[in-house]
């Protein structure tokens, strides 16, 4: 074992445990990235010396090291970046003095040697005994479960076969090469599946990734299979298109990869859950009812999802992702402002409440775990929700969703640029396309807050296209607007947010600022003196 500043390493049992005494867990690589760190303090890797050790011989790209890195962070509290140090221009350092607190296991003391030797005539025919009872048992298992089961791996083995390109075109054969890639390297990450890239020869394998790609003048489109190997059925299609008109080819072979990367990860994750966890008819119908609330941003259709939600929910006690879904729409109602105050700590409480019973049914569930991210955002838990969201990207790397929620979390801790690198990501993986408007926002947000103005228009622009949420992203749009001389399109900006919410002033208008830092809060403060140069009510009691 290893001690540092308070937390002790176990690699036996891959764990770490807090100062408190508390056990948390990382993902695999970011264990292996953490113990190689404190097995080396004080000394300097570089990008490509780490990522050679935690990923041998497979090529990850610096996104996949970046991740890790920013969960350890995470874990120990590194805030302020001193444990794990970047050393300019050469890599990064853990900082911290080690202690190597494990000790050699003693051998086992030998017993005093006589003249004579017990007889072994009884202990040979109680071997035999045991032996043959064993033997007997083995061929009974064999028989009960059937030979396939009783050798089965435990856990599944997930086969990707190179992506195929029909035109055979040096562009399509590179970007076939590059999307099979990152697929390859986005399926690693996901925790609780063992990962085997081949030319199909393998035979261990429980399901196997099949998919073509193909170019029409419009786009790229790529079709993905999973297969389930031992009977042939296929267990999800996936296809994703992208505009051939876009120049970035990294950005192409992303987008691709990330589409209908994000569709097999949320496959794969429903095929762990057991048929008890899914979802009826009419359950299904009330959720997607809810999720239609969050581009049809309504106090009545919000009213209304809420009361389908809650009558599917009495009906169905048992259905986990009703009451995870109930949650997600008491969040959104209280963060669009359609709760008075009672009500909306009334609706955080019961959603926490819902969330929890949820986590500990299914823990490794996408959509409660990415709930649950969410209302730790939501509620400025900020220390627990980045820890909580970077656990949903175990599950589904191209999550989009959960990378929107650790960049707010980032931006409401003073970590503008992180937070704008957060936003970037989610936005080259494009995932789930519900959520879009929403990174587009952050961006946005993140742009203002450093006084990035010009920036800060076109993507805040893209999003209210979507939709304009609660009204706030009209106010950033209008700050934006205004501090670059464009007075006449700033006050109709305002207009237009305050057409959406009324009651906006500086007072009702600004995020929590729980838990926010210092330099967020001196930020917000500066965009709400532009505001109210524009007109936005102060709140103040005459």
């Amino acid at each position: 074992m290893f001690s540092f500043s308070g937390f002790v390493l176990d690699p036996d049992h891959a764990e770490l445990r807090r100062p408190d005494g508390s056990v948390t867990r990382l993902r695999p690589k970011a264990f292996e990235l953490l113990k190689l760190f404190v097995t080396n303090s004080h000394r300097v890797f570089s990008k490509q010396d780490l990522m050679e050790v935690v990923w041998p011989g497979i090529h990850v790209g610096e996104d996949s090291l970046f991740q890790c890195i920013r969960e350890i962070r995470t874990v120990l509290g590194d805030s302020e970046r001193q444990m794990i140090k970047l050393v300019s221009g050469r890599g990064y350092l853990f900082a911290l003095d080690v202690t190597n607190g494990h000790e050699r296991e003693k051998a086992a003391p030998q017993l005093p040697q006589t003249g004579t030797q017990p007889s072994a005539g009884p202990r040979r025919r109680f071997r035999a005994v045991v032996l043959a009872s064993f033997g007997v048992l083995v061929v009974a298992l064999f028989i009960l479960l059937g030979r396939s089961n009783l050798f089965q791996p435990s856990r599944p083995v997930l086969e990707v076969l190179p992506i195929t390109e029909a035109a055979g075109s040096p562009e399509g054969i590179a970007l076939s090469r590059g999307i099979t890639a990152e697929l390859v390297n986005g399926l690693s990450k996901i925790e609780g599946i063992d990962l085997v890239a081949s030319e199909g020869s393998t035979t261990r394998a429980t399901y196997r990734v099949q998919a073509d790609l193909s170019k029409t003048a419009q786009s790229f489109t790529i079709q993905a299979r999973l297969i389930n190997v031992a009977s042939g059925e296929i267990q999800t299609v996936a296809e994703i298109s992208v505009d051939a008109a876009q120049t970035d080819p990294q950005r192409l072979q992303s987008r691709l990869a990330a589409g209908v990367g994000y569709a097999l990860a949320v496959r794969i994750n429903n095929l762990g859950e057991s048929d008890s966890t899914q979802r009826t008819g009419g359950a299904d119908i009330a959720i997607q009812q809810a999720l239609a609330s969050i581009n049809e941003t309504t106090r009545e259709r919000f009213a209304t999802a809420r009361a389908i939600l809650e009558k599917y929910r009495a009906a169905d006690p048992e259905n986990v992702d009703l009451p995870v879904a109930l949650a997600d729409l008491h969040l959104r109602g209280v963060q669009m402002g359609w709760y008075n105050p009672d009500e909306s700590a009334a609706a955080e409480t019961d959603a926490r409440a819902l969330l929890e019973d949820a986590l500990r049914s299914r823990p490794q569930s996408i959509s409660v775990l990415g709930a649950y991210c969410r209302f730790l955002t939501a509620t400025n838990q900020f220390a627990e929700s980045l820890v909580a969201c970077a656990r949903a990207l175990t599950l589904n790397p191209w999550d989009g969703a959960a990378l929107y929620q650790i960049g707010l979390a980032e931006v409401q801790l003073g970590r503008f640029d992180d937070g704008l690198r957060t936003f970037a990501e989610a936005d080259r993986f494009d995932t789930p396309a519900v959520s879009r408007w929403t990174w587009l926002l952050g961006a946005g947000w993140a742009n203002l807050l450093l006084d990035r103005n010009a920036e800060a228009i076109g993507l805040l622009e893209r999003s209210i296209a979507i939709t304009p949420g609660s009204g706030r992203s009209y106010m950033l749009l209008a700050t934006a607007y205004r501090r670059l001389g464009r007075k006449k399109e700033a006050w109709e900006a305002l207009l237009k947010g305050m057409a959406l919410r009324p009651d906006f002033t500086v007072r009702t208008l600004p995020l929590s600022s729980r838990n926010a830092s210092d330099t967020y809060l001196v930020a917000t403060q500066a965009i709400l003196r532009t505001l109210v140069e524009i007109g936005l009510p102060t709140g103040d009691p005459r």
